[in-house]
C-alpha cells in the first residue's frame, strides 16, 4: 500500500461539542482534507507546538516525552496513521535509537503532537484517505484571509482555556446512508469540520 504525505492544515473549533476540536490534516500532493476529532488537551499541545513563539512555563506531557528522547539518543522518524477502525484512527510511532528502528503504537493526536516537536513528516496510508478524506471547497482568496484570525482563535482558546469534553450531542444512528451524504455534504459546505468527521465516521462503520 502506498503512503500519502499529510500536513496540518488547521485546527477547528467544535460548533457541536464544548471543548473538543477538529485537526485538519492535508493531502500535500492533492485537495483531500482528513479531520480528525481530538480533545482539548491534545488540541492545546499540538497548538503550542505550531506556534513557535510560545513557550509554556512547565513542560507539556508531549514536551516532556521530547526531552526525554533527546536525552537518550530518541528520535521520531516519522507519524504513520496506519489505520481506521470504527471511526477511530491508529498511529504509528517510527523511532530510532543507535541505527535501530523501533515502531511504537501511539493516539493519533499524541503522534502528531510529537511529530511536530521531532519535525517529522507525517504520512497515512491512501485507502486510509480515500476511505476518510473530503474534499472541500474553498474559495481560496478567502482561505488565505481567514488563515491568520484561525492562528489567533487556537491561541486565545487553546493555550491558557480548561476546557472538558463532552459527548457529542447529535445522535447519526438513526440516519440512512442518503441522509448522512446530505448532511456530510451541508456540514462542509458550513465548514464544520468536527460534525463533517462525526458524520463520515458513521458513514464508515455502515460500509
Amino acid at each position: 500500500m502506498s503512503l500519502v504525505r499529510l500536513n496540518i492544515k488547521g485546527i477547528s473549533y467544535s460548533q457541536t461539542q464544548n471543548g473538543a476540536y477538529a485537526l485538519i490534516l492535508n493531502e500535500v500532493d492533492g485537495d483531500r482534507k482528513l479531520p480528525i476529532v481530538i480533545g482539548a488537551f491534545e488540541a492545546q499541545s499540538i497548538a503550542i507546538a505550531l506556534e513557535k513563539e510560545i513557550s509554556p512555563p512547565r513542560p507539556l506531557t508531549h514536551d516532556l516525552f521530547k526531552n526525554f528522547a533527546d536525552r537518550f539518543d530518541i528520535v521520531v522518524k516519522q507519524v504513520i496513521i496506519h489505520k481506521l477502525v470504527d471511526g477511530v484512527f491508529y498511529s504509528s510511532l517510527i523511532c530510532e535509537r543507535d541505527k535501530i528502528e523501533e515502531i511504537i503504537d501511539a493516539r493519533t493526536s499524541d503522534a502528531i503532537a510529537l511529530a511536530l516537536r521531532f519535525q517529522a513528516p507525517i504520512f497515512t496510508y491512501k485507502n486510509i484517505l480515500d476511505k476518510a478524506g473530503i474534499y472541500l471547497k474553498v474559495n481560496p482568496k478567502k482561505e488565505d484571509e481567514d488563515e491568520e484570525s484561525q492562528d489567533s482563535i487556537l491561541m486565545d482558546e487553546l493555550v491558557a482555556n480548561e476546557l472538558e469534553v463532552n459527548e457529542p450531542r447529535e445522535n447519526f444512528k438513526g440516519k440512512t446512508i442518503e441522509e448522512l451524504q446530505t448532511l456530510l455534504e451541508e456540514a462542509v459546505t458550513n465548514e464544520d469540520y468536527e460534525k463533517a468527521a462525526h458524520i463520515r465516521d458513521e458513514i464508515s462503520k455502515r460500509e
